[in-house]
């Protein structure tokens, strides 16, 4: 059987191809391998409902639990169902999302009667009757509910060629045998329907060309095709598996976003971003998604020979090892990756938890040391994490176990991924990640390429500054739930967000705007539905208007910086129906530079061009409400300075006695009397957590809210801000920055840069056209630079670092002067050039096609 190569993407020719996918001698001969499918099916049924053997371990018990109660409940629901529903309180005909709930309800009722080991459900002991029940069902929602396409596919595209087709997938391969014997045509009826749906798609299959089939969506379509390819069998279910492979091999494939297949820019960059959405940072949520399908796969795919996995187990190694783990701290999932999952209640800990049990199955598939690093980041994510991922909530009981048998191992270590300090700049998603032992800081930025944020379906209802310069900062330790997750983006002001510079105006949410969960106006030329292409740029998930967002890193150090712009809608507000609520941004050019014990934040033109007030937040910080905070500082005089209010403030420093926590700000203006006032608010805050998804539960949060600010009155003048984020300061550490060995040497809208004179380090972003001179230093356009000086006073060792990047993913090319005496060069990344002129050493990074990455060259003096 020939293998068509017209799927192919950029990671495998099609030579590569045929390895990954090679054609078994029955198949090439003209026939399937009769075994192979039902090798798929079987390794399906025991990745869902585990063996005889899993089931028996003690540690599988209460994961068992969990499928005996879901199914006992869903009965108890479908005994309980009234006129229009199959379970009680899920009516059906109108509700896509009520449908998707019945398909998975299904599902776990079926998984229940194939898990082996579980006794009988309570008042259900006839496993065989329940499955029958089950079958019954799916004829009565086929008959009545789904099958009819003329009145299908209303409401969420992904529930009707995704959500539902997955629920319906995995009933009928663990049902397989009844259906063959008792309704034999309804396996075949339910895929053809599935096919119909495919609406995205093309002649009833995937379309790699559709905007809809990217990334971990295409994962979940092109798996539940290659199962319903196995319950097919004979000829026509082998081209669908093999089919099917070829779509999902895409997902593998590194994005490069000057050579786009297809068009998509979702999934996984060289730098370690994941997209989704075409602009949404999404590693936190659809990446996850992602990974746990992918690594299904390979245990789905095992013995079958339908691919040689191990060409594909080094790709997802990458993407955990670059991708995941710098985002993961002491066991929580960072919110800048999360999209609008920030809104939901699940949390940071339970994101992880999916991670832990992917990669412990990813394990199984590595060898030597990779394997050995993987099985220590798992220990590693149950040892640090303060809410350590839950088996019984894993997917497979086979995951169970092996998890049981890797933590009681006293031979893996626990060990991290990431080695202690780490600074990674994620410019594909326009995310930077810094960390060090005793905190990790996570920055979220925006520009022409990436969103500012994501809604959608009632989520993250207040989104609107999340992507201009938000940062969380996660302290060694604690409970990252008490300071972050959704109880944060509750309590804490959208506007005063950490990190943010925001216009005082009142926003209103899209329910609020339109009375539903989107923007309808499917007559106007922009053609505005649920799913067009208009209401995701310019309602779901707009992007910026300023294409500099971009930063480096100079070994475990870094810089990021941003043009904080307008959104598209407002830029394109003359193309959008005149019903249709834009909002006008504040203005700033903001540097963050990533140092050991402290990220310095520069700040200038900031203010708005409308003349409104304006509101720039250096932190904010949230406590419960019992805990002891203080607040204590000094003035700009050096008098002592505590509690609330505004003043000019030399320091300030936020102490949770309770949790043991500190957090300092040293504000670097160069007088005191030109240091601008800041404000300082401790308030306790009470809201719903439906504040910002509709589909929260509509439970009251209450937590201290700690912020300072700046404050600019209507009509002000432009400002520039300089200062510090100190985790962990003492009093004494703050009152030395009044000396101290940072140096803001530039704050301009052209040119922002620092020294660290302890660090031997410089590092200067730059703006605009022209040149920028600085410190030693005169860079050549927009840019990002660091230099670090090491080697004291002997100049036989003294050794110059430079490191470059292109903040625009436009130049060709990053020019950097230095001043002074000639160097040469004792190591530099491929293309970078350096020469001796007048005055210096030219050093040229090759930053065309580089899409923000950093290249780096060390010099010496001779």
């Amino acid at each position: 059987m020939e293998i068509t190569r017209r799927h192919v993407l950029s990671l495998l020719s099609a030579t590569g191809l045929a390895a990954v996918l090679p054609v078994p001698a029955a198949a090439a001969a003209g026939a399937p391998d009769p075994a192979a499918p039902g090798r798929l099916l079987a390794n399906t049924v025991a990745l869902f409902a585990g063996t005889a053997e899993s089931n028996a371990r003690p540690e599988t018990a209460a994961k068992l639990a969990a499928v005996s109660d879901a199914a006992v409940k869903h009965l108890k629901a479908l005994d309980e169902a009234g006129e229009g529903e199959l379970f009680a309180g899920l009516p059906l005909g109108t509700s896509d999302a009520n449908l998707n709930t019945t398909f998975r309800q299904l599902y776990e009722i079926a998984l229940a009667t194939r898990t082996p080991g579980l006794g009988p459900l309570p008042g259900h002991p006839d496993r065989a009757a329940v499955r029958r029940r089950v079958i019954d069902a799916l004829v009565l929602l086929h008959d009545r509910w789904y099958g009819d396409q003329s009145k299908g596919y209303y409401g969420n595209w992904f529930n009707w060629e995704i959500g539902i087709s997955t629920g319906a997938t995995a009933t009928l391969v663990l049902l397989a045998g009844e259906l063959a014997e008792q309704r034999p045509e309804l396996t075949a009826t339910y895929i053809a329907s599935m096919d119909t749906y495919l609406r995205n798609g093309k002649d009833g299959d995937v379309d790699l060309d559709s905007r809809f089939h990217t990334g971990a969506n295409l994962a979940d379509i092109t798996t539940n095709r290659l199962l319903q390819g196995a319950l097919t069998g004979g000829t026509e279910g082998e081209a669908r598996i093999r089919k099917a492979l070829e779509d999902q091999l895409t997902v593998y494939a590194t994005v490069d976003p000057y050579h786009l297949r297809h068009g998509v820019t979702d999934g996984h960059y060289a730098d370690g971003s994941f997209i989704q959405h075409h602009s949404v940072a999404y590693t936190g949520s659809y990446g996850k998604a992602l990974l746990t399908r992918v690594v299904q796969t390979l245990k789905v795919l095992a013995g079958t020979g339908y691919a040689d996995t191990d060409a594909l187990v080094p790709v997802v190694d990458r993407w955990v090892a670059d991708g995941f783990a710098p985002l993961i701290f002491e066991g929580w999932m960072m919110e800048a990756v999360k999209g609008r999952a920030v809104s939901r209640t699940g949390g940071g800990y339970a994101d992880t938890a999916a991670v832990a049990e992917a990669v412990t199955d990813l394990s199984a598939y590595a060898k030597g040391e990779r394997a050995a690093a993987l099985r220590s980041y798992v220990k590693h994510l149950h040892t640090a994490s303060h809410d350590a991922p839950d088996p019984a909530a894993f997917v497979s009981p086979l995951t169970v176990v092996r998890y049981a048998d890797l933590l009681a191992d006293d031979s893996v270590p626990a060990a991290d991924l990431n080695p202690p300090e780490r600074s990674s700049a994620f410019n594909a998603m326009d995310r930077t990640v810094h960390r060090r032992p005793g905190y990790a800081f996570a920055l979220a930025r925006s520009s022409d390429r990436i969103s500012k944020y994501e809604y959608m379906s009632g989520e993250n209802l207040l989104p609107w500054f999340q992507g201009d310069g938000s940062h969380y900062l996660y302290l060694a330790g604690q409970d990252q739930a008490e300071s972050y997750g959704v109880d944060y983006f509750t309590a804490v002001s959208p506007y005063g967000l950490a990190g943010v510079t925001a216009p005082v105006e009142r926003r209103r949410s899209v329910p609020e705007l339109y009375g539903k969960p989107y923007y309808d106006n499917p007559g106007h030329p922009l053609n505005f539905t649920p799913s067009s292409e208009s209401q995701n740029t310019y309602v779901y998930f707009p992007r910026g208007t300023n294409g500099h967002s971009g930063g480096a890193v100079l070994g475990a150090y870094g810089t990021a910086a941003m043009v904080q712009s307008d959104d598209v809608a407002y830029a394109e507000r003359d193309r959008l129906p005149d019903d249709f609520t834009v909002y006008r941004n504040a203005s700033a050019t903001k540097s963050w530079f990533l140092l050991d014990d402290e990220i310095v934040v520069l700040a200038a033109g900031v203010g708005d061009r409308a003349g409104r007030a304006v509101t720039t937040t250096v932190d904010a910080r949230t406590a419960a409400p019992g805990d002891r905070v203080d607040l204590t500082g000094a003035e700009a005089d050096g008098s002592p300075w505590a509690g609330t209010g505004t003043a000019r403030l030399r320091w300030l420093r936020y102490a949770n006695a309770t949790r043991g926590t500190a957090v300092g700000y040293a504000f670097l203006s160069p007088s005191a009397a030109s240091a601008p006032p800041v404000s300082v608010a401790l308030e306790t805050v009470t809201r719903s957590r439906r504040v910002v998804r509709t589909a929260n539960p509509d439970t009251p949060v209450t937590r201290q809210v700690f912020d300072a600010s700046f404050r600019q009155e209507p009509g002000a003048r432009a400002l520039a801000l300089a200062y510090a984020l100190v985790p962990h300061a003492t009093e004494g550490a703050l009152r030395a920055y009044g000396d101290g060995p940072l140096t803001v040497l530039a704050n301009t809208p052209r040119l922002q840069a620092v020294r660290h004179r302890g660090l031997g380090f410089v590092g200067a972003n730059s703006f605009t056209p022209g040149g920028h001179s600085v410190a030693g230093l005169r860079l050549d356009g927009p840019a990002s630079v660091l230099v670090r000086r090491t080697g004291g006073g002997d100049r036989s060792v003294n050794r110059v670092t430079v490191a470059a990047s292109d903040p625009t993913m436009g130049r060709d090319r990053v020019g950097v002067l230095l001043r002074g005496r000639r160097l040469s060069p004792v190591s530099a990344d491929p293309g970078v050039r350096c020469r001796s002129v007048p005055g210096g050493t030219l050093l040229h990074f090759p930053t065309r096609h580089a899409y923000g990455r950093t290249f780096t060259v060390t010099l010496r003096d001779g």
